[in-house]
Parts: C-alpha cells; sequence; structure tokens
C-alpha cells in the first residue's frame, strides 16, 4: 500500500487522470473502428511536431524565469527566418537551380536567421525578466500576447515577391497560411514528398510501413535536440545554470552570476522556440502567421507540466512524456467525439479545458510565483 501511494504521490492526480483519459481514447478509437497504424501514425507526427517547442521550456525553468509563456517570441523569430528564406529561395530561383538541394537550403537559411534573431530577442527578453523578479510568468505572458500582436503588423508590412507567401494583387502583406510545399516543406517527415523531390539515398527520412509512417529524419533531429539539451545541463555551465534557479542565494555565494545565468536560460528557450516552430512548420507543410501561434506558448506549458515538470524543475523525461500525452489525447480526442457527438468545436474545447486547467493546477500549488 505505500508502494502505491508512492506511486500515486510521484505521478499526481492530474497526470492520472490525463494518462487514464488519453488510454480510454485510444481504447475507444480502437474499438470504434479506426485503424490503429493510421492513428499511431498521427499520434507520432504531433509528437514530433511540438517536442521541441516543448522542449523550450526547460532551459527556462532551469534558469529560475520559470514557465516561459514568452516563447512566442522564439516562435516569431522563426516563422521570420522561414519566410526570409522562402523570399530568397524565390528570388534567386533556387528550385532551378539547385534541384532537390533547394529546400535543404531553404530550411538551413531559415534555422540560421531565425536562430540568429531569436538569440538577440531572448538577450533583451532575459534583460526584461531580470528587472521583474517575482512576476516574471505574469510579465512573459503579456510579452507572448504583444509580439504576437506587434508581429501581425510586420506580416501586413512585408513587401515580399513570392506568390506563395504575399497575397496577389495586394503589393505588401503575407497571408495568413503559406504553403511550403514548393520549398521545404516535408523533406524530414513526409514519405510522398521525399520519395518524389530527394534522391534515392535520401529516402530512408521518411516512410511508410502499412498504414503507420515512421518519420525517421524528424526523430533523429528532435532526439539530437533533446541530446544537446540534456547534455548541456551536465555540463559546468548547465550545472550553474539549474543551481542559479534552484537556489539563487547559494549560487550567488558560490560566485556565479545569477542574472547571467537567467539571461543564458531564457535566450537558449527562445532560440529553441525559433527551431521548433520551423520543425513544425516542416511537418504540417505550412507557415501559419497572424494570430495562429498565440497559444502555442499555453500549449508548450501545459505539456511539460503533464509531462511532471513544475515551474521550478524540468527535465527531458518531462518533455517527452507530457508532448505525447498533451498531443495524444487531442489526436484521439477528434475522431472519437466526431463519431459520438456531432460537435465540431469540442475536441477544440478540450484543448482548452486540459491546457489551462493544468497550468491552473501547477499556479496554484506555487501560489502564482516562480520560487
Amino acid at each position: 500500500m505505500k508502494t502505491l501511494n508512492n506511486i500515486y504521490e510521484n505521478i499526481g492526480l492530474p497526470r492520472l487522470i490525463i494518462g487514464l483519459f488519453f488510454i480510454f481514447l485510444v481504447i475507444s478509437s480502437i474499438a470504434l473502428g479506426f485503424s490503429p497504424s493510421a492513428l499511431f501514425s498521427d499520434v507520432v507526427r504531433r509528437w514530433l511536431m511540438y517536442g521541441t517547442l516543448v522542449l523550450a521550456m526547460v532551459p527556462g525553468i532551469q534558469s529560475g524565469i520559470g514557465l516561459n509563456f514568452g516563447v512566442s517570441l522564439g516562435i516569431s523569430a522563426g516563422l521570420l527566418g522561414s519566410v526570409f528564406a522562402m523570399e530568397i529561395s524565390f528570388l534567386r530561383n533556387w528550385n532551378e537551380v539547385l534541384g532537390a538541394g533547394a529546400p535543404w537550403l531553404t530550411l538551413l537559411i531559415a534555422l540560421v536567421f531565425g536562430i540568429i534573431m531569436a538569440a538577440v530577442l531572448g538577450v533583451l527578453y532575459g534583460l526584461l525578466l531580470n528587472r521583474v523578479k517575482g512576476s516574471e510568468m505574469t510579465v512573459s505572458t503579456y510579452v507572448g500576447f504583444s509580439v504576437i500582436a506587434f508581429m501581425n503588423i510586420v506580416w501586413l508590412s512585408l513587401a515580399f515577391k513570392n506568390g506563395e507567401l504575399s497575397w496577389p494583387l495586394q503589393g505588401q502583406g503575407l497571408r495568413n497560411t503559406a504553403s511550403l510545399s514548393g520549398s521545404f516543406g516535408g523533406i524530414l517527415s513526409n514519405p510522398d514528398v521525399v520519395q518524389s523531390t530527394q534522391p534515392a539515398w535520401l529516402h530512408w527520412l521518411a516512410f511508410k510501413i502499412g498504414d503507420f509512417t515512421l518519420p525517421l529524419g524528424l526523430i533523429l533531429v528532435f532526439g539530437l535536440l533533446c541530446f544537446i539539451v540534456w547534455l548541456f545541463f551536465r555540463s559546468k555551465l548547465g550545472i550553474a545554470m539549474s543551481g542559479a534557479g534552484e537556489n539563487q542565494l547559494f549560487t550567488t555565494s558560490s560566485g556565479i552570476n545569477v542574472d547571467k545565468k537567467r539571461i543564458q536560460g531564457t535566450a537558449i528557450s527562445t532560440v529553441l522556440g525559433a527551431i521548433g516552430i520551423i520543425l513544425y512548420a516542416q511537418t504540417y507543410g505550412f507557415l501559419q502567421l497572424y494570430n495562429a501561434p498565440l497559444m502555442m506558448g499555453f500549449a508548450s506549458v501545459a505539456s511539460i507540466l503533464i509531462g511532471g515538470a513544475s515551474v521550478r524543475r524540468a527535465k527531458i523525461s518531462h518533455v517527452l512524456i507530457g508532448t505525447l500525452l498533451f498531443q495524444g489525447i487531442l489526436v484521439t480526442a477528434l475522431p472519437v467525439v466526431n463519431e459520438v457527438i456531432e460537435i465540431g468545436t469540442l475536441p477544440e474545447v478540450l484543448r482548452i479545458i486540459i491546457s489551462n486547467g493544468i497550468i491552473l493546477y501547477a499556479l496554484s500549488k506555487t501560489k502564482g510565483g516562480n520560487q
């Protein structure tokens, strides 16, 4: 009985309920006649799509800034890098000049632009958070909403030549949703794209086993990012950053600049947000601009909390488990709910209830603070 109580305390009631609910949805989906292979294929795809965005929470939490609702800064930088890369690709006619290499070069340029902009914004964001210690999560929420509103103005102001990005006949302004079919969409995750556009020696990046799609390229990239973050927090710099987040007084007395570590953690979190949105768009096949990324920070926060993280401690395992549970519920809820109840918006309502409910639970445990 004592062992069961310890397991229960470690898992927690919210994660237990959500885990059981996910299992219930999987069983219900199979019982209703849905293909298990196709269902798990969708779960894996969404798990990997959102994984890096959830991973972006770890450096922020470990460095002491708490749940980074302001990851929208990194997301905006990644989107900006992507549209610039697509415009350059169009102007240089890379598809004609480079052939199968064009999507890879566009993806690389998007990552380079996005990472550089995210790093700069992350440092400035970290400086801001150092001035509002104790209210980081509140301020980061305002930052997240504000940057999306500001980027709406940016998207409306850009005058690009690429027809996939710009509104036709308007002269300026970008579309709400831009297709990546002629760019880097699916080159790490879509078997149809990989098999039709890439040389034979790259066909292993994504392939099908029956109804199940294995995006091996995306798995390797996400796994590499997780390994790098895991390795970083076992390095001297990472341990110092974790110490700054766990006990600022002791860390300061050890001669470590806590404010500097917080800025570094914020910058790394913002950079991972930029990489995450590019990988998300690559998998989804579209760039979603304007208000589409508005709630991604909340979904990322909810995912890592479901996985077992707190506002002070987070691990890679929390990212993997939480993203799988959160996205798995969304994937399985849609077909089940549509089959049982003909209310198209109910899965979205469930997403809002789950994400906001988990965030509220976590904040109530810490009385709204970071410490």
